[in-house]
């Protein structure tokens, strides 16, 4: 189906069979499925929807759950193509597979620089976050003892990585709904220094739903993404799940319900037990919660969720960068030593790379203001668009293939065929325009010209060099001209 092979020795790439060989499958089915709900728990759900909290209020709830719902859509496409054909190259493989070498390119150094900015934030939020207990220590010494830590970790084995999140993701999730009891517990019988104030009518009393404008509130939907970015991580562990065919599936199937409790849930809960007037940007509404109800360790307990939450994103950004530079090797689009696996069956040299880079990122925190975190956020954002885009493109391609019989059907077709594609695809589009009309995020696309720019030219130098990798025809699609028959 693919280009590429891997050495059965060396784990050299060459050509003629799929980039996942050579992985360990290594991820059990407990931490798939924790791996899919840490990726929809992240900082921006933490500290973000402060910010966006008192711009909307709490329309923010309906927010979340509209975004929620384009972003089930998005999976469900993702899980259809996964079970017809899992590789660890997701999303890269199946843009290459259904519309190009060109878009398999673009889509694959796109998602890794999502990875790699995010990361360059997360990093630097974690030692920020040990400064809370720790002022005396330095904020470079911590940063670079996370980094070492985690990058040995993922060049251990992926079993070392799928471990490592399953236990980040299991104190965010623990956090969350031991959040949502003690809230429910202080509307309901009014006990705590909140008990007095406490109520469900918080969420309409003061000045309704929608106490900003509808515009106002869909304004949030671009900060409201950002929370779900990483969420299609699952994709990038099916090259290294035991059982793809089952755990896949499951994990997908089971996001509404984690949208509904960590994050629908999570915020209603919150806005009962505090006024949402009192939530100021930059405070994270966990700690405000906690404080308004008086829990004595409430905000070190927030603290340490929320460092969590930092090095869990950094944990996933190494992994899927090293992953998508060795899909990216596998087919001619990056050098081909990025292709190579360790003897643990890790894509050790991306890792390695990645995780310089991050650590350029370190450095560079110390010159740049604390708006560059908003900067950062909004370019990953962008580039967490672009590739759900190309799911979606993928997904509608592949299903035009399938219905015209010239694809097998996936075991695992999403509802509603391509109709909640195109539906996710005309939303995302939206979040595009809005992103382009906020002055503070309007730079992640001047960052995206400049990154198109630059893949444009890398594209032009790989074709001059090697021919033959922009000469690849599309699978599914009928012979067209001279350009050859479709692949296998």
């Amino acid at each position: 189906m693919t280009s590429t092979q891997v050495g059965k020795n060396t784990g050299d790439t060459v050509p003629g069979a799929t980039p996942e060989e050579g992985y360990e499958r290594g991820l059990g089915s407990r931490q798939v499925q924790m791996i899919a709900i840490g990726g929809a728990i992240g900082v921006g759900l933490f500290l973000g929807a402060g910010a966006n909290i008192a711009k909307a209020g709490p329309s923010l709830i309906l927010m979340y759950a509209l975004a929620g719902v384009i972003v089930f859509f998005i999976m469900r496409a993702l899980g259809e193509l996964l079970l017809y054909r899992p590789v660890s190259g997701s999303f890269a493989e199946y843009a290459r597979e259904f519309l190009g070498p060109f878009f398999g390119f673009v889509t694959g150094w796109t998602y890794w620089l999502m990875w790699i900015v995010t990361g360059m934030a997360e990093l630097t939020a974690a030692a920020i976050y040990v400064n809370f207990w720790f002022p005396a220590i330095p904020q470079w010494v911590s940063a670079l003892v996370f980094l070492v830590a985690l990058f040995i970790a993922n060049l251990i084995s992926v079993k070392i990585f799928g471990e490592i999140e399953f236990w980040f993701s299991m104190i965010k999730v623990t956090a969350i709904i031991g959040m949502i009891v003690i809230g429910l517990g202080v509307v309901t019988f009014g006990f705590s220094q909140a008990g007095d104030t406490a109520s469900v009518t918080n969420l309409w009393a003061f000045d309704g739903i929608f106490p900003k404008g509808i515009g106002s509130s869909l304004m949030t939907l671009q900060g409201v993404m950002f929370a779900y970015l990483a969420v299609e991580l699952v994709g990038v562990t099916a090259g290294e799940s035991e059982n793809p065919e089952k755990t896949l599936p499951k994990a997908i199937n089971t996001l509404p319900w984690r949208i509904i409790v960590f994050y629908v849930g999570a915020l209603s809960v919150i806005l009962m037990v505090v006024k949402w007037t009192e939530f100021q940007p930059g405070v994270s509404p966990f700690v405000a919660a906690f404080a308004k109800i008086g829990i004595p360790a409430g905000a070190a307990i927030v603290n340490f969720v929320v460092l969590t939450a930092a090095l869990s994103s950094c944990n996933s950004g190494m992994y899927s960068t090293g992953r998508m530079l060795r899909d990216l090797a596998a087919n001619s689009e990056a050098p081909k030593m990025l292709g190579r696996l360790s003897s643990t069956k890790t894509p050790a040299v991306g890792i390695t790379l990645s995780v310089a880079l991050m650590g350029i990122g370190v450095v560079l925190n110390y010159v740049v203001p604390e708006k560059a975190f908003a900067y950062v956020t909004s370019v990953a954002t962008a580039a967490g668009i672009w590739t759900w885009l190309m799911i979606l493109v993928s997904h509608i391609r592949y299903r035009r293939a399938v219905v015209a019989g010239r694809l097998p059907a996936s075991s695992f077709p999403a509802p509603g065929g391509t109709v909640c594609s195109w539906i996710a695809v005309v939303f995302l589009t939206m979040v595009t325009v809005m992103i382009a009309i906020d002055p503070d995020s309007r730079v992640s696309l001047y960052v995206g010209a400049g990154w198109a720019l630059c893949l444009a030219v890398g594209w032009a130098v790989l074709k001059s060099r090697n021919p033959q990798v922009a000469e690849r025809t599309v699978t599914g699609e009928p012979p067209l001209g001279s350009a050859g028959s479709p692949r296998d």
